[in-house]
């Protein structure tokens, strides 16, 4: 968990996590997108490729990555820990279940409206 935690630490890292959401690129088309060095994102991407967030795949001359996002988990269940309902989320499931009870003694009771009609 703590080597994954230190590989998305970065914002640079945390970009390209977000860009290989889509699919799969190859390291010049993420290179693209920053203003840092083409060697600088390849040593970001051997970052994200050994914390096991990032597999890389030679597809012809070209290195595609493709995130992977299995390693995430053991991080995402210790971070709900801390992912508690507001208070606000109680007040509105609150509220929303007096609107339901003030509604249904509003109805009036068809019941005893088809009994008389009948």
């Amino acid at each position: 968990m703590d080597e994954v935690a230190g590989a998305i630490a970065d914002p640079v890292r945390r970009r390209i996590l977000v860009m290989l959401r889509d699919g799969r690129l190859s390291a010049g088309q993420i290179a693209d997108q920053f203003a840092i060095s083409r060697p600088a994102v390849s040593r970001h991407l051997r970052v994200l490729r050994e914390s096991g967030l990032v597999r890389d795949e030679l597809v012809g001359r070209q290195r595609l990555y493709a995130l992977d996002p299995a390693r995430l988990g053991e991080l995402l269940a210790w971070l709900s820990q801390f992912a508690r309902p507001s208070g606000w989320e109680q007040r509105f499931d609150a509220l929303e279940t007096e609107v339901y009870r003030t509604r249904r003694e509003r109805r009036p009771d068809t019941s005893s409206s088809e009994e008389n009609t009948a």
